[in-house]
């Protein structure tokens, strides 16, 4: 039997994402109270320019003051997509405080504050939901918490910014530079007039923190994942990754330690095998590769933004949360009972691709062969190529400590016969 009194929600923003979770509201009623169990009617939206026309928001729900709608009492659900931290913060906290559950798509304010909104959360008994602050409309929060939650999860490895993935696979398929595939993306409405947050891997950062907090039940914030941006990947470091079969990704990269002591989270540039499936993820779509001991390789893959397939993971949320208040229930809440140490970007473990502008003259490759082995990193393969006194010598290493591979470049810069160091990057995926 269907409960006849009306779910009130409130809307934090109404933007790209906002304004479509409004609109499927409206249009898909039926449904979502069929799937609920209750009609469900949009009580308040909260914006910043109220002048603005909003096709379908009727004025009177419009409102400047987001404070006071989270606080009126009668909202059952706030559904936060203004973004940032502050009033995002203090309006989902207020929330709690005054009876509402929280869907939000806040993956920056989630990665810094997490443990401390599901703590106001919980103290409150209410839910608190975000499938749609990582990859866009690709279920990959609910199966983490959810499904595999009798499992052990030992590595998430994904591409999570449609951006940067957009731009590299343009990159690769065309042979065109950074900028030019910038301003591709740029024209195609892919990347922000300001691309910091993709390109600098702020925006995967944030999602690998997420990612990784809920794959090991340990407690991972934006500060504790290792980033590195791909503004410097050339056309050249390409060249060079076909050569040993990969192309390059921008990675967001959660892994458990081999002894399961500790785990690591990272998010850069990285040479990828073709024969990996994330090697096939083309344009500016997602895919997140996750290996756990009892499923083995799962693999989610989809729109990770834009406005309709963010909107449908906020719905996805809203559905679940309006269930839970009907049945006076809540949902999954942090685990971070294994409370495990994140390690430093030193003492990750993977192999490299380093390239070396040499003197062509012999004893050269015995030279540089030597500082690997006294720094205790193996040589996979060699490839040199040279040309009128000068060469370029091409090193692939076994997987090595980041740490390691570093003292090893340092003594490397100091040979005579070394005239440079052109690229390292590191090689994914095995």
């Amino acid at each position: 039997m269907m409960r006849t009194r009306p779910l009130k929600v409130a809307l934090l923003g109404c933007g790209v994402v906002g304004s479509e979770v409004a609109r499927i509201m409206t249009t898909h009623a039926d449904d979502l109270a069929a799937r609920i169990g209750a009609p469900v009617e949009l009580a308040g939206v909260a914006v910043r320019r109220p002048s603005k026309v909003r096709e379908g928001i009727p004025a009177e729900l419009i409102t400047t003051d987001a404070t006071a709608l989270v606080k009126r009492g009668d909202i059952d659900v706030v559904v936060e997509v203004i973004g940032g931290i502050e009033p995002a913060r203090s309006l989902i906290t207020t929330a709690f405080e005054h009876g509402a559950s929280v869907v939000s798509a806040n993956k920056a304010l989630l990665a810094q504050d997490g443990a401390d909104l599901h703590a106001a959360a919980e103290a409150n008994n209410k839910d608190l939901y975000y499938e749609a602050a990582v990859a866009g409309a690709i279920p990959l929060i609910r199966p983490l918490r959810e499904s595999l939650a009798g499992d052990k999860v030992n590595r998430v490895l994904g591409i999570v910014n449609g951006t940067t993935n957009f731009i590299l696979d343009k990159m690769d398929s065309t042979g065109a530079g950074y900028q030019e595939a910038l301003d591709e993306a740029t024209a195609l409405g892919y990347a922000e007039a300001d691309p910091t947050a993709d390109v600098e891997g702020f925006d995967a950062a944030a999602k690998a923190a997420i990612l990784a907090g809920i794959a090991f039940h340990t407690r991972v914030r934006l500060d504790d994942v290792y980033r590195e941006g791909m503004t410097e990947v050339t056309a050249t470091d390409f060249a060079a990754a076909k050569q040993i079969g990969c192309t390059i990704k921008l990675l967001a990269i959660c892994e458990r330690a081999a002894d399961g002591g500790s785990v690591t989270a990272r998010v850069h540039p990285a040479m990828i095998p073709l024969t990996h499936p994330l090697a096939s993820v083309r344009g500016a779509y997602n895919a997140v590769f996750v290996e756990s001991d009892a499923a083995g390789q799962l693999m989610f893959y989809g729109p990770g933004a834009g406005g309709s397939p963010t909107a449908s993971a906020v719905l996805g949320d809203l559905v679940a949360v309006c269930r839970n208040r009907i049945n006076g229930a809540t949902g999954p809440g942090e685990s971070a009972y294994a409370a495990l140490p994140v390690s430093s970007m030193g003492e990750v473990v993977t192999r490299y691709h380093i390239s070396l502008d040499v003197a062509d003259k012999p004893g050269v490759l015995a030279q540089v062969a030597t500082v690997f082995a006294e720094h205790g990193v193996s040589i996979d393969t060699v490839r040199q190529q040279g040309k009128d006194g000068e060469a370029s010598l091409v090193v692939v290493t076994h997987r090595a400590s980041d740490a390691a591979l570093g003292g090893t470049v340092e003594a490397l810069r100091k040979l005579d016969t070394v005239r440079g160091v052109a690229s390292i990057m590191r090689v994914e995926g095995e």
